[in-house]
């Protein structure tokens, strides 16, 4: 048995009618798709004191990793990674809570907390699949509220990028402001952002990845970015691999902590999936084939993320691009796998591109910063599926879309606004039965814990 033949066999090529080549082709789109995590992964949790190069690592070792999980066990080309806004929501407001709940006194950093909360939190959701619970609560959460959450991280994601792009400056009377415009850095990450626009216009196969390399040599060609080498030896894992904590696990903080970091996998796997289901047609019937397999893939992955040192993996939505391509089978994802394992012997490219600049004591990233806006605009499509002319759908939704970004970068607090301000305002308007039991027990659990920070 000749090893074509045995890739036709396992992956069931000819019945998915695909071949090896497209299969390959699909593969690669993918990766060039997603491949910018591998740079803004680092950088981002770098920020709550980890080991760059060891980040990086695990990024690219958990996402292969998970490739190859949803490869073997579901045969779908959906690829996995370190999720955009949970690992903003990792480094600017998990690790500092913990921070505070464990006090300077600790001898365990914050982020190995936080990795054990996203250790428990996949336990959890292993659970949920293997037991089929999930369909419950996605049930007891609104479709508005669920595609409030979406924009609301786009927000958020989109305002670190202004951020860290320099367009965006800190202002005592309004508190941001526009940034200096005529800085390189600045004016390096406003050639990024409209290079990748440009390139998304244009629908050229890995945009994002190809936008910041454009912005890349900009950069050296200006002096902005020094060139430190191309290929190196992969970087070492031990500065984060098992080094997951659970100290506290059991304070209303650390709890929460596994609420949010739940709550947020469970329904950015679950709409990402559906929405690659219906665009790859591998929802047939209103059903979906080895879904169980799919959502236990995913929940696996988040467990091997945490334990080699990096924030929630999900499944990506950018497994599009694949699919496009004529990407049906798992083995598209072997082919993304490998390329994420490829990337490990270009540390010095990664360490380059994601090198602050600084300016005016604070550090802008103009490689990295229109990457994040431009991921920002992409979850904002989600804002059309909510339903705006009913107030009692529309308020709570804005109120979850609008306190992320503007409170403290809290995923945590847009969602209790939009819990509790969705049960209150369906009870006020008579439309009782249109509320779940598990939100208002959702809500009523929010509420409680206001009160317990209030007094």
């Amino acid at each position: 048995m000749n090893f074509a033949f045995f890739l036709e066999r396992f992956f069931k090529l000819k019945e998915a009618g695909t071949t090896i080549k497209t299969e390959f082709v699909a593969g690669v789109t993918t990766f060039m798709t997603m491949a910018y995590i591998i740079f803004v992964q680092p950088t981002i949790l770098s920020k709550c004191g980890m080991d760059f190069d060891a980040v990086m690592t695990a990024t690219c070792l958990a996402s292969a990793l998970a490739c190859f999980l949803m490869a073997v066990l579901a045969n779908y080309p959906i690829a996995l990674a370190p999720a955009m806004g949970h690992n903003v929501y990792f480094a600017f407001v998990a690790c500092p809570i913990i921070s505070a709940i464990l006090g300077n006194k600790s001898t365990v950093e914050p982020w190995q907390v936080a990795l054990g909360a996203i250790f428990i939190s996949g336990i959890i959701f292993v659970i949920f699949s293997s037991l089929e619970l999930r369909e419950r609560v996605i049930e007891a959460i609104p479709l508005s509220l669920r595609n409030a959450i979406a924009v609301g991280i786009g927000l958020l994601i989109a305002f670190i990028g202004f951020e860290w792009s320099g367009v965006t400056a800190t202002h005592p009377v309004t508190y941001v402001t526009l940034g200096k415009l005529n800085t390189p850095p600045v004016l390096l990450s406003i050639f990024g952002l409209f290079a990748i626009s440009s390139l998304l216009v244009l629908r050229v196969k890995g945009a994002i990845l190809v936008g910041m390399f454009l912005t890349a040599c900009m950069g050296f060609a200006s002096g902005i970015i020094h060139y430190k080498g191309t290929v190196s030896a992969i970087p070492s894992i031990s500065p984060t691999f098992m080094k997951l904590s659970f100290k506290g696990a059991f304070s209303i903080g650390f709890l929460e902590l596994i609420f949010v970091f739940f709550f947020l996998d469970l329904f950015d796997t679950v709409g990402t999936l559906v929405g690659i289901g219906e665009k790859g047609g591998f929802i047939k019937n209103n059903g979906f084939p080895r879904v169980k397999q799919a959502l236990l893939s995913d929940a696996s992955a988040t467990c091997v993320g945490a334990i080699l040192g990096t924030s929630t993996v999900t499944s990506y939505v950018e497994s599009a691009a694949g699919i496009s391509q004529g990407g049906k089978t798992g083995l598209s994802n072997i082919v993304t796998g490998i390329f994420m394992i490829a990337a490990l012997f270009f540390k010095p490219l990664v360490a380059m591109i994601g090198t602050g600049y600084e300016q005016d004591g604070v550090y802008l990233y103009p490689v990295i910063a229109p990457a994040l806006i431009i991921v920002g605009c992409m979850m904002m499509g989600c804002v059309k599926k909510i339903e705006w002319d009913d107030y009692t759908e529309a308020i709570p939704s804005f109120l979850t879309i609008v306190v992320m970004p503007f409170c403290g970068f809290s995923i945590t607090e847009g969602i209790s606004f939009g819990f509790i301000s969705y049960a209150i305002l369906k009870l006020i308007s008579g439309k009782r039965r249109e509320l779940h039991p598990l939100l208002l027990a959702f809500s009523a659990l929010f509420i409680l814990r206001y009160t317990y920070l209030m007094f």
